[in-house]
């Protein structure tokens, strides 16, 4: 029989009381790992992490209050968290700027905030998975900010010049002169990949692995009923990244276990 490749560590998975984060929960904890779910809502994460044998933390990846306190609570009870998965995502209807900003704290600052309150948990050599999509590809982008998003020198700081850019010609209803995608999801997944690519290197010094993963189309309330790929498949991606061995790569792309392009 084959060993479990979780050996005893710890995987904290964000936005896991349903869809693609419970299924990649229980797939994780199948493997060996002992599981921290979180969730915005604390019934209904506890009534999930129950049903799969999880522990329970509430996380509203929006508030820093929240992140706060979940970095507090695990560091005051000597937690390691091995393998960090970012799955909690808005996906919202419409596009204004209300839609716009709810969907860049979710999806980018979220997973950053989340991050950067954890590090300190996570060892050296360990794992950070960011759950983003095909729709974030760069070749989604005019050349202009395909260029932008995709330079080596990208910053921290030029990221998050340019998601607030984009807010603000949202707000200004001149998105379209400036060359931006009219939907929010589309460009918080570019941002969410060039993330991946700058933690990664920020991580580096410490062996710390970070890429993005596309499940696919899925089959969940984000995803809808017409989606191509079940829940399974879909967090099979995510669980391959989140197990890759300490000498794995950093930094790329992911697909059902093969990179794809930015």
């Amino acid at each position: 029989m084959a060993t479990p490749s979780g050996g005893g560590r710890t995987a904290l998975v964000t936005g896991g009381n349903r869809g693609l984060g419970l299924e990649t929960s229980r797939q994780l904890l199948r493997d060996g790992f002992a599981v921290i779910l979180t969730a915005r809502d604390k019934a209904e994460g506890e009534a999930s992490a129950r049903a799969i044998g999880a522990a329970f933390r509430p996380l509203d990846v929006t508030d820093p209050g929240s992140i706060g306190a979940l970095a507090s609570g695990l560091r005051e009870d000597g937690a390691r968290i091995d393998v960090l998965v970012n799955n909690a995502a808005v996906a919202l209807d419409g596009f204004n700027a209300e839609v716009a900003r709810k969907t860049i704290d979710a999806n980018v600052y979220g997973p950053l905030n989340v991050s950067q309150a954890l590090a300190p948990l996570i060892p050296d050599g360990g794992t950070i998975v960011m759950v983003s999509s095909g729709v974030g590809e760069l070749s989604a982008l005019p050349p202009r900010l395909r260029v932008e998003f995709a330079s080596p020198n990208l910053t921290r700081a030029g990221l998050l010049k340019l998601v607030e850019a984009f807010v603000a010609a949202v707000g200004s209803n001149r998105y379209r002169e400036e060359g931006w995608p009219g939907s929010a999801y589309r460009v918080s997944k570019v941002a969410l990949n060039a993330l991946t690519r700058i933690l990664a290197g920020e991580f580096a010094p410490r062996q710390i692995k970070v890429n993005s993963v596309c499940p696919g189309w899925v089959r969940t309330r984000m995803g809808g009923s017409s989606a191509t790929r079940d829940v399974t498949a879909g967090a099979k991606s995510i669980a391959y990244a989140a197990t890759l061995p300490a000498d794995g790569p950093t930094g790329g792309f992911y697909r059902d276990g093969r990179k794809i392009a930015w």
